[in-house]
């Protein structure tokens, strides 16, 4: 009997939700163990950036980001087939929801190699583009959804997808505002500190976004299931 979140390409957006939630935790145990973050809603970024645990954060995030490419990639591909058969979509906008994503995952990929205390400056401007265009898309996957309904999605599904849109859209502007208000870059928060109920909300809204995501992903499983993912090859004989 087939695990149902490993039917057809149902594995990838599987894979990715408990690879990136797994990142997340681990992270967060190791450097919450060893006492490099205080255990109470530390930054994300802050649980991955000493080390042993900044080891780990950067290998599962860059290979979330690899992950969440690939599915962005086959989400568009079924998408484009889907448009074929009925005409609910524009050929551009698949096509822009895309390009948004894999933005977001190409800023991933710096948050994951440019070390919060290290650089933080870029590390920062990868985070930004990370969770900004991951709301964007997500917001577009939502709309999207709505366009194909209901040949393609249900009316639930469509609520639910919404429904995470909007919360992630809501939190990423406090986790934004409230960041730059802190005015200051440190591992180790006490409720004391200047500037700690900024911290508390901006870190809050980043929890909040990040596992949004994963949840809006594991919406595409049911999407995926009835995809197969082949490779072909061509032999070219030289005469």
């Amino acid at each position: 009997m087939h695990c149902w979140c490993l039917q057809g390409a149902a594995f990838l957006p599987s894979i990715l939700v408990i690879w990136s939630s797994a990142g997340f935790l681990f992270s967060y145990i190791i450097s919450v163990l060893i006492g490099h973050v205080p255990p109470f809603v530390p930054y994300i970024s802050d649980t991955g950036t000493s080390p042993p645990e900044s080891g780990v954060f950067g290998f599962m995030i860059s290979v979330s980001a690899m992950l969440g490419a690939a599915t962005m990639y086959t989400r568009y591909m079924i998408l484009e087939r889907q448009n074929l058969s009925i005409d609910f979509l524009p050929i551009y906008f698949n096509k822009i929801s895309l390009a948004i994503g894999l933005f977001g995952c190409i800023g991933m990929g710096i948050v994951a190699t440019f070390q919060e205390m290290a650089v933080p400056a870029v590390h920062d401007a990868g985070a930004l583009i990370t969770f900004i265009c991951g709301v964007m898309y997500i917001l577009l996957q939502s709309y999207i959804s709505y366009k194909s309904c209901p040949t393609w999605n249900t009316r639930a599904t469509c609520h639910i997808r919404m429904t995470v849109s909007l919360i992630a859209f809501i939190a990423v502007v406090p986790m934004i505002v409230c960041s730059i208000l802190t005015g200051t870059t440190k591992l180790y928060w006490k409720p004391s500190d200047e500037g700690y109920p900024y911290h508390l909300t901006s870190a809050i809204c980043e929890w909040t976004v990040a596992f949004g995501f994963n949840m809006y992903f594991l919406t595409f499983i049911r999407d995926f299931q009835g995809v197969s993912i082949q490779i072909s090859t061509e032999i070219h004989e030289d005469f």
